[in-house]
């Protein structure tokens, strides 16, 4: 949820002899990476050095100067695009991104405003409708939340947050959605 730029993407899937749905001769292909971003949490289509054997679930550097496994970054990759292996991981990926930066999610349920006169931020989450809103509105006014655990016994009846935030992006990533709330342009 920090800047727009990213340094790290978690792979997807890898396909070592790219796409099979791409007519060029088999000595024109190039291996591709399919991943996730750790900051943009957007998806990403990438070139691997040659000679590299990238795992899904593996952390490789996309930043500024020397990358040790990615060659070059085609660009953002259409949910649609994603390989069967991609959409798999997809979840897990998500789910250990949000529990490593818990923080960044739990400020989200601390920060969040409404977007317009009648909708509310927290009601973009699945299943949050405006009493359990006006329930989370009201315990964060008397202290902010420290995490997702805290979330869940201040608040009664809400569904687990993590998996709301987790869903939240799948749908976001899937890219129907009117609102970006997780997923960075």
């Amino acid at each position: 949820m920090t800047g727009n730029r990213e340094d790290s993407v978690v792979v997807l899937d890898f396909l070592k002899n790219g796409y099979a749905d791409d007519p060029r001769p088999m000595h024109k292909k190039t291996a591709i990476v399919q991943g996730v971003g750790v900051n943009t949490i957007a998806l990403f289509e990438l070139v691997p050095k040659k000679d590299i054997f990238l795992q899904p679930g593996q952390e490789v550097y996309i930043g500024e100067g020397k990358r040790d496994e990615i060659h070059h970054i085609v660009g953002r990759i259409a949910h649609s695009r994603l390989t069967q292996t991609a959409k798999d991981e997809l979840e897990f990926v998500v789910k250990d991104i949000v529990t490593k930066k818990e923080k960044e999610f739990v400020d989200f349920f601390n920060k969040a405003q409404p977007l317009t006169m009648r909708m509310h931020q927290l009601e973009l989450l699945p299943g949050l409708g405006k009493k359990h809103m006006w329930e989370i509105v009201e315990a964060r006014d008397t202290q902010a939340f420290t995490s997702f655990d805290d979330i869940k016994n201040r608040v009664k009846l809400i569904p687990d947050p993590q998996k709301l935030v987790i869903k939240r992006i799948l749908l976001e990533l899937e890219g129907n959605e009117k609102y970006r709330v997780f997923v960075k342009e």
